[in-house]
């Protein structure tokens, strides 16, 4: 089977078109063949890494996992003699977790992962990007116990977690402001945005507006700036915060009893079918930017490292 590796830490350069053995399912696990995958901030900041104390978990010199990529979507072509969730033929979505592997054409995932069937109103396309952004977005969102006709601005809102976060807090039916660049206005207004401004705007001295949830998507506000807009006794939300980030955020929840929720997340099997009952009614969309083959992963880690992505990039493995 066709793989992509990265077999040591760096710029998108590393990473490598390889030839592997297509593996076996072992007694309790399932074989998927993989349609789609997507590429996400975390797959960047594995493979770069960023913050250099990713090596402390996945591998000193270099990746332990070589094959990144969190999430996937195929169909399922062999079951180990114990599975009884899945069979052959069935098509499914979900994510791989701290496994990795999705860089490929097949993976084995044991039948209790993350992982649940594609339902026939979501394309395969549709099923590899939701899991990263939209899972992320809700489990933050279910810390922040967000209440009806709350409100929220949220920082970074035209990326993959905003993109979520807009949708899924409108739900739940808070007031939301979109933060994004103008030309994202009409995308995160489409989406269920209230309000929208530029980042020019939410810096701005005339922005003294407050509120009950600061969602910050993308790690590029700082934590005082975000403290100013949130109302007493609000959560302030750092999604892509870094270490630096989170020891400031401990320290001032400690000291202050501020509200900070920042960390790794919980990815549920049962989020993940809540997801899927959303997007099936139509309540919920997954917003694909740009798809690319595999053999272009590079290409595709440049544009997402960038940081202009709108929503999702998907990988094309199986034509």
């Amino acid at each position: 089977m066709k793989v992509i590796t990265a077999r040591k830490y760096g710029t998108p350069e590393v990473l490598r078109l390889e030839e592997w053995e297509t593996p076996s399912p072992k007694k309790n696990e399932i074989r998927i063949k993989i349609y789609n995958t997507s590429v996400n901030s975390a797959d960047w900041r594995l493979r770069k890494p960023d913050p250099k104390l990713v090596r402390l978990f996945f591998g000193i010199t270099k990746l332990r996992q070589p094959i990144l990529g969190g999430s996937i979507s195929g169909v399922v072509d062999a079951v180990g003699e114990n599975v009884t969730k899945f069979q052959v033929g069935d098509k499914i979505f979900g994510s791989t977790g701290l496994r990795m592997g999705a860089y490929a054409e097949s993976i084995c995932l044991p039948e209790s992962s993350v992982i649940t069937i594609l339902p026939k109103e979501m394309s395969f396309p549709e099923g590899a990007t939701l899991p990263f952004g939209s899972l992320t977005a809700l489990d933050f969102i279910q810390k922040c116990n967000l209440q009806k006709n709350q409100t929220i601005i949220i920082y970074g809102a035209s990326s993959s977690v905003g993109t979520a976060a807009i949708q899924l807090t409108k739900h739940f039916g808070a007031i939301v402001t979109a933060v994004c660049s103008k030309g994202n206005f009409e995308l995160v207004k489409s989406l269920g945005a209230d309000f929208v401004m530029d980042y020019e705007g939410f810096h701005s001295e005339s922005h003294n507006k407050t509120y009950d949830v600061v969602f910050e998507c993308v790690g590029k506000s700082s934590i005082p700036s975000n403290l100013k807009h949130l109302t007493k006794g609000g959560v302030l939300v750092l999604v892509g915060a870094s270490f630096k980030d989170m020891f400031q955020a401990a320290w001032i929840s400690l000291t202050k009893k501020i509200n900070i929720k920042f960390g790794p997340i919980a990815e549920t099997l049962e989020n993940l079918n809540f997801l899927a009952e959303l997007t099936k009614n139509g309540t919920f969309k997954v917003v694909i930017d740009k798809s690319y083959p595999l053999e272009e992963m590079v290409e595709a880690h440049l544009y997402v490292e960038a940081g202009h992505k709108k929503g999702n990039v998907v990988i094309n493995i199986t034509v």
